[in-house]
């Protein structure tokens, strides 16, 4: 069975949703932040030398990030669902996005985050920060257009991925310029698999975003 070891208010709340969406038998293990520092706990680190989360166990494996936790649940219990075929025109673009969320979408977001904790010591950084993620959001936001979803405009496990982008940027009040992406994530959190991982993980409360 697998076994995901799961932060309240992190990334590892799109490992959850994906479980649910694939309808696989899990073993979840729920750990709090530290009240004062709002840091994983210690305990993390004896599953995985990072001590982060998402961790999913999985045949005596133990994965770590979330792009490659998603690739390899979809590949090794997906049966064909929640992503393109390999070899299909849209498979590319499906893996573009798994990897973009973190690779490159995330960090100015999360700049923007502990900039605005700054407060007038990081408003020296603001310009370019602010115009990093109005770029990134540009970029999805075109790329999304009017269709439902990102690849194909079916739904995939690359929509559960960018999720948290969205999450955080709209946390921030970066969404506001960009309508299509609001309904975006509203139409993502209307599936009835993430309302279930909610009520398995908790409620996503970003105030903790930034920190795994």
């Amino acid at each position: 069975m697998l076994k995901l070891h799961h932060l309240v208010n992190s990334r590892s709340q799109r490992i959850l949703w994906l479980l649910e969406e694939l309808g696989l038998d899990y073993e979840l293990v729920t750990y709090p932040r530290d009240p004062k520092t709002n840091f994983a706990p210690a305990e993390l680190k004896a599953i995985h030398p990072l001590g982060k989360s998402p961790l999913l166990e999985d045949n005596g494996r133990v994965l770590a990030e979330s792009g490659a936790i998603i690739d390899s649940v979809v590949r090794r219990h997906g049966q064909g669902r929640l992503s393109p075929a390999p070899d299909s025109a849209e498979y590319d673009v499906y893996v573009h996005w798994l990897h973009y969320a973190e690779g490159s979408a995330m960090l100015p977001l999360i700049l923007g985050v502990y900039m605005g904790r700054l407060g007038e010591a990081g408003a020296p950084l603001k310009p370019r920060i602010s115009s990093e993620v109005s770029n990134h959001l540009g970029y999805i936001s075109g790329a999304l257009g009017e269709r439902d979803y990102l690849v194909g405009n079916d739904f995939s496990a690359a929509d559960i991925q960018m999720s948290f982008v969205l999450e955080v940027a709209r946390s921030t009040g970066a969404l506001e310029f960009f309508p299509n992406l609001g309904a975006y994530l509203e139409r993502l959190h209307s599936r009835p698999a993430y309302q279930r991982a909610l009520q398995r993980g908790g409620p996503l409360d970003m105030g903790g975003q930034g920190k795994r």
